[in-house]
């Protein structure tokens, strides 16, 4: 980035920049560098100029040089080519005018240095071999007795050459890697932010879940109870009887509330502070299976359990998978399919554990309209948000969920794998 110099807007500050403006950090690096040499090469070439007796426009040329080569290193960065020809140019001139020989040769050693470190390894291999080139062509056309330069001034010179470009050419590499390096951390740390965010969508789609089996089973249980009171005292019985009635229904009513309250507090369990209390109830698993048939038999549907295979300790995972899948499966059956039975079958395999729930019943016209019942087919055809939730769970777990009419009603069929846990 070149920044405007005096004549390209605002009144000239200091360091030669508009009124005001702070040169960036690199600028002031560029600013003090060339000071430090600026002033190491008058210091120098003063001292020498003291034991030399040099005509004044000799010394007025030798300075101009002097004063162009230092002054071009402030641009080393911004044009490294030019400003390595022109100290070049300088230091060639300088040292057949000046008698003082100061050491002008370090602005073009800088500037070759900056021109290899920049990434112009080509250019500046180039430019040391014409500077070692022109140094030994001027060296032979000065006969052995006039030479200023000997052999072994010559290797030197080649060596330090090389080594500047060299040194150069290795700063660039190292800067390059380090750029690597932090593109590469800041890649990584894009993917942990993307995976962070994906793990937080994924916990949020497993709470939403959570609590639409927790609601729509417990408030599903309430309305058919709810309605069975109504349904019974709108018959007008005795109020002994009638109080029997309501007395069963708000017992029935509270014991469901209660229990969805607790798995609400559970599934919510998640967003708690850091200095609240984690719930102490077990998570549901199929463990509480019998109380959640029991809660379905309170409606009126006959359920019925039937276990297969070695009955064990399930993952985590897995178990409350089941229990939710059972758990919907049962409200779907008493609010919308109209069925008599049910048959909730658990088979423990030696890699999977299946659930399957059989009823006798079809999906009212209002489920199928509103699509939250036992869905017309397969899974992910004309179903609802339930049976699309209980898929959703086996395929989390890699599994796998079925849902389709069978010959006597309708079947939900889940796989889970044990051997991934």
């Amino acid at each position: 980035m070149v920044l405007p110099l005096a004549g390209h807007g605002g009144l000239p500050g200091r360091d030669g920049l508009p009124g005001g403006v702070t040169p960036p950090a690199g600028r002031r690096t560029d600013i003090a560098v060339t000071l430090a040499v600026t002033a190491l090469v008058v210091a120098w070439t003063l001292l020498l100029a003291r034991s030399v007796h040099e005509p004044p426009a000799r010394a007025a040329g030798g300075w101009a040089l002097v004063a162009v080569g230092c002054g071009a290193l402030y641009f080393r960065r911004v044009r490294p080519l030019p400003v390595a020809v022109i100290t070049l140019l300088a230091s060639g001139l300088y040292y057949p005018l000046s008698m003082s020989d100061g050491p002008l040769i370090l602005t073009f050693a800088l500037a070759l240095y900056t021109l290899a470190a920049e990434g112009h390894f080509t250019a500046s291999a180039a430019l040391a071999a014409v500077t070692l080139l022109a140094v030994g062509f001027g060296e032979l056309r000065q006969g052995s007795g006039r030479r200023q330069i000997d052999d072994t001034s010559l290797v030197m010179l080649a060596g330090w050459l090389v080594s500047l470009v060299a040194v150069g050419r290795a700063q660039r590499t190292r800067l390059a890697y380090l750029r690597e390096v932090e593109q590469r951390a800041l890649a990584a740390e894009r993917e942990q932010e993307a995976r962070a965010r994906q793990s937080a969508t994924e916990e949020r789609l497993r709470l939403a879940r959570d609590l639409h089996d927790v609601l729509g089973h417990s408030i599903s249980l309430i309305n058919v109870q709810s309605g069975a009171a109504l349904h019974r005292l709108g018959k007008r019985p005795e109020p002994p009887v009638a109080l029997g009635i309501a007395e069963e229904a708000l017992r029935t009513v509270k014991s469901t509330s209660k229990e969805a309250l607790r798995e609400l507090r559970g599934a919510l369990g998640v967003l708690r502070q850091a200095d609240e209390a984690a719930p102490t109830a077990p998570a549901p698993g199929l463990g509480r299976l019998g109380a959640l048939i029991e809660g379905a038999r309170s409606t009126g549907l006959e359920v019925r359990l039937r276990t297969e295979g070695s009955r064990r300790p399930l993952p985590p995972p897995v178990d409350l998978a089941a229990y939710r899948i059972v758990q919907e499966s049962l409200t779907n059956v008493t609010r919308h399919a109209g069925a008599r039975t049910a048959l909730v079958t658990v088979v423990y395999g030696d890699t999977d554990l299946r659930v399957r729930i059989d009823d006798d019943g079809r999906a009212s016209d209002e489920g199928r309209r509103q699509g939250e019942g036992p869905g017309t087919g397969p899974t992910g055809s004309r179903t609802g948000s339930g049976i699309r939730g209980m898929a959703e769970r086996a395929q989390s777990l890699g599994g796998e969920l079925t849902a389709r009419h069978a010959r006597n009603g309708f079947r939900v069929d889940a796989r889970l794998p044990l051997d991934r846990f």
